[in-house]
């Protein structure tokens, strides 16, 4: 595999990925499906069922030859080491309590997307999802906005198999080893209609909505099966936004 302009300047990555890249492989048989921009900014919008899967699309997006950066919980930057890790790596803290400093981070990431070509990638559902049967739920329009803001792809993608290795708030289960998961790469959906109006949320709402529906037909085309018409919503079922909502 080529290296691609953005891979050869990363000093920090390389030594992280010789660690990472053979322990997920080792729990993990990961297909790859689809493809990433060889080069400039871009959205990626995963979905998010396992507290594993981050760690098959980062390796997955590393093996296409992108930099995953994610924006993150800024929580996390606080933790030792792994707070050191998400610096180094230029990962984006995001703040969930404050509408109004999210936002204000939003722009932030959007005009160093813009200004440096970089990839990021974002969980449009904010936590791991709700809907019973795992599939993709009601999305926030963070991963939206910030790719109207930026000018950049926003690109769906979706994987399975990472409920085998950790289900939603369960226990990681090694054994036995390399079990099957599959990641795919979507085609960037038309934000034609929305350009300019990423202030309003309305339109935010809309494209957002159009964003995981997309999502959730690539996991219907992984699962081999049809996604429901409607995606779950916590609000309507008294669950929590954030945090685990079975505990």
């Amino acid at each position: 595999m080529s290296v691609s302009p953005e891979k050869s300047k990363l000093s920090w990555f390389w030594p992280l990925s010789a660690i990472a890249v053979p322990l997920v492989a080792l729990v993990t048989k990961t297909k790859r499906l689809g493809a990433l921009p060889k080069d400039g900014a871009y959205v990626l919008a995963p979905n998010h069922m396992s507290e594993f899967d981050p760690l098959i699309v980062a390796v997955s997006v590393w093996r296409m030859g992108r930099a995953p950066r994610f924006m993150a919980k800024a929580s996390l930057f606080k933790i030792p080491v792994v707070g050191w890790i998400l610096r180094v790596t230029q990962m984006i803290p995001v703040q969930r309590e404050s509408t109004s400093t999210g936002a204000r981070q939003t722009l932030d990431a959007a005009e160093n997307l813009a200004a440096t070509g970089r990839g990021v990638i974002v969980y449009p559902e904010g936590t791991l999802t709700r809907d019973p049967d795992l599939w993709p739920m009601r999305g926030k329009t963070g991963a939206v906005r910030l790719a109207l803001e930026a000018g950049v792809p926003l690109i769906p993608a979706a994987h399975w198999g990472a409920e085998k290795i950790m289900p939603r708030y369960g226990k990681f289960s090694l054994w036995p080893l390399r079990k099957k998961s599959i990641f795919i790469v979507g085609e960037p959906i038309d934000l034609s209609a929305f350009e300019g109006r990423e202030r309003e949320p309305r339109a935010l709402a809309e494209a957002t909505t159009l964003l995981m529906n997309e999502i959730a037909a690539l996991v219907a085309q992984l699962r081999n099966e049809k996604a429901p018409a409607e995606r779950w919503d916590p609000s309507k079922h008294n669950q929590k936004e954030t945090g685990n909502y079975e505990s």
